[in-house]
């Protein structure tokens, strides 16, 4: 933690330094205080009475000032290590793999990230301020052995008194504390599920309002139950040091005044004692307050720090080379294996906020791929087939690299993709999805995350081309309509197009597309082949295809079961093989699409172009 006091070091020394400052005008207010009684008042010396007094008031001003001064480079410190914080937490998320997104509930890791670094930036200014009391502490104990080493070892010896249930009820605080950050992000991530656009339309649909209302008063209640006991401890700490402190004023008082009786010490070094006294258990009493923040920096930098933990599967190394631009490189595997990493490789239990997330931990996962080797000309289209979960998608994933293979290496361009740079990659390799995502934004804006110095006649071009500038140029704002959270406002024919439209602005040497077409109904499926078609002109494809169109177009299918490459060969080729493509062929296309095979054909005469051939080519092949 403390290195991140390291940037901020300059500012640190200025704020120990005001500190001290403010720390010697706190102890040298009683001094004067003495002063004037003993000096002025005793002696009734109506000057020094009225200097003295001036000089106290002034010290009071110049304290003032000097605290507000502390209060504004602390806010100064907390914020900027909050703010170095959150940036290095967001680089770290943004490295973690796509496995960890698949288990974590985002309303949970926002709370971590976000909330709780909020609460921790409060807290950490208002705890940079408790280094004054601090060394308040240690001027006013020295004066007080200065006037009276009698009341000031009465004073040591109050202190064990009063710290003893301080540690106590702090340690049960921590305990709190940690479990009301627990339940807050829990019932966050609920909230995160419930009301987004699929969540609360599943809710209504199901018709279960009670059931969720009575989730969430159960979290609700154990947060608030928590929540009063923290309160609770955190005001019993400091009704502990207020009574000590009265304690220690009224034997103050007690002592003193027997001792100023028979002429130990003057008046005023009993009003002097007096006044350090309120000035030193005020600090500690302060202190104590302070313990709530300490609990919840030390809580929340420990959970952030859990994250931060997590070590990033995929890594630039440092010797990265950068792959050439506008050529349509090759893609090959060569005995490639893959297994999903483990929960414990990728996650945290308390980020899943799922009582069976905690059996997965140590759990193996099976190989998804199996020594798979095969070759992607540069500038030719590859058809992936083959039933669900038989492999395809993870085979689009480690092009891309959001994974790396277990065993074996995957190159484009003749490079593993480990040896390259991420930028490089990612501007060579394009992907569109099943499940085509768009930010809560407007159009134009979804369009130029692709590519941000575009145009707005590329813009438009890239519509065209994707078969979308018709309906785009319909709506009153065009361009800059409002897609809704995750789209929603569009169909998903539409959300699927726009997703295309952004690919054709990036321009990839390479594309994958995974099941891209299939949320479009046939008409625009048609539209969208055409664009396709000029789009996949000389460049690398690598595509899961649902429809025999994209097939038939393809230079070569792989078919891929239980992550094995079965067969490869052209559609003619592979039927008239007879073997695992042809048996999904006619039982899975025909029976979709009577017209599949003319009467009395083998099964390799001219064929619809829009027929469905879902399990052929398989839904995802995860």
């Amino acid at each position: 933690m403390l290195a991140y006091f390291r940037p901020h070091i300059g500012k640190v020394a200025v704020f120990a330094l005001v500190a001290l400052v403010e720390s010697l005008i706190v102890v040298a207010t009683p001094l004067l205080l003495k002063q004037i009684i003993d000096d002025g008042i005793l002696k009734n010396d109506p000057g020094s009475v009225t200097l003295l007094a001036c000089l106290t008031a002034g010290l009071a001003v110049i304290g003032a000032f000097l605290q507000l001064a502390l209060a504004y480079i602390a806010g100064g410190i907390g914020q900027g290590v909050s703010y170095d914080l959150r940036v290095q937490a967001l680089e770290h998320v943004q490295q973690l793999p796509v496995a960890f997104f698949t288990r974590t509930q985002t309303g949970v890791l926002v709370g971590r990230l976000h909330t709780e670094l909020i609460m921790t930036q409060q807290a950490f200014s208002q705890l940079l301020m408790a280094v004054t009391s601090a060394v308040t502490v240690v001027l006013v104990m020295a004066e007080l052995f200065y006037l009276s080493w009698l009341l000031a070892i009465v004073t040591l010896v109050l202190v064990p008194v009063f710290l003893g249930p301080w540690v106590y009820v702090g340690r049960l605080m921590q305990r709190q504390t940690r479990r009301l950050m627990e339940v807050n992000a829990g019932l966050a991530g609920l909230l995160h599920e419930r009301f987004n656009v699929q969540g609360a339309m599943l809710s209504k649909l199901f018709g279960r309002p009670d059931e969720e209302m009575a989730e969430y008063k159960d979290r609700a209640e154990r947060l608030r139950g928590i929540g009063v006991r923290v309160v609770v401890y955190s005001r019993m700490a400091f009704i502990i040091m207020a009574l000590m402190a009265s304690l220690a004023t009224a034997l103050t008082y007690g002592i003193g005044g027997g001792l100023v009786l028979a002429g130990a010490f003057q008046l005023g070094t009993l009003v002097a004692l007096a006044t350090l006294l309120g000035r030193l258990f005020g600090p500690i009493t302060q202190l104590s307050g302070m313990q709530a923040n300490a609990l919840t920096v030390l809580v929340s930098f420990d959970r952030i720090f859990e994250v931060l933990d997590l070590k990033p599967l995929i890594r630039e190394r440092p010797d990265a080379v950068a792959l050439a631009k506008n050529a349509a490189p090759e893609v090959e595997f060569e005995d490639v294996s893959f297994h999903y990493p483990g929960a414990d490789e990728v996650s945290l239990p308390s980020l899943e906020q799922n009582v069976r997330a905690g059996r997965e931990r140590g759990e193996t996962t099976p190989e998804v791929l199996r020594h798979v080797s095969l070759h992607v000309p540069a500038g030719t289209l590859t058809a992936l087939v083959g039933p669900s979960g038989a492999g395809k998608s993870t085979l689009t994933h480690l092009v891309s690299r959001l994974y790396d293979p277990t065993s074996g290496s995957v190159r484009v361009g003749g490079h593993d993709v480990r040896d390259l740079t991420f930028h490089s990659l990612r501007e060579t390799v394009g992907v569109v999805s099943q499940d085509a995502h768009l930010f809560h934004d407007t159009i134009r804006q979804n369009l130029l995350y692709a590519r941000p110095t575009a145009t707005e006649a590329e813009l438009i071009a890239a519509c065209r081309g994707a078969q979308i500038w018709d309906l785009i140029e319909s709506l009153p704002r065009g361009l800059d309509t409002v897609v809704g959270d995750r789209g929603y406002r569009m169909s998903g024919g539409e959300k699927q197009r726009l997703a295309i439209a952004r690919l054709l602005l990036k321009a990839p040497s390479v594309v994958v597309l995974d099941e891209a077409t299939a949320h479009l109904d046939s008409e625009s499926e048609a539209a969208v082949q055409r664009a396709l078609k000029t789009a996949l002109h000389n460049r690398t494809s690598l595509v899961i295809a649902h429809r025999l169109s994209t097939i038939r177009e393809a230079s070569q299918i792989l078919v891929i079961s239980d992550g094995r490459v079965r067969e490869r060969g052209t559609h003619e080729e592979l039927l008239a093989k007879g073997g695992l493509y042809a048996e999904l062929y006619h039982t899975q296309f025909v029976k979709s699409d009577g017209n599949a095979t003319r009467p009395g054909g083998n099964g390799t005469g001219p064929r619809s172009a829009d027929g469905p051939m879902h399990q052929v080519v398989g839904e995802g092949g995860r």
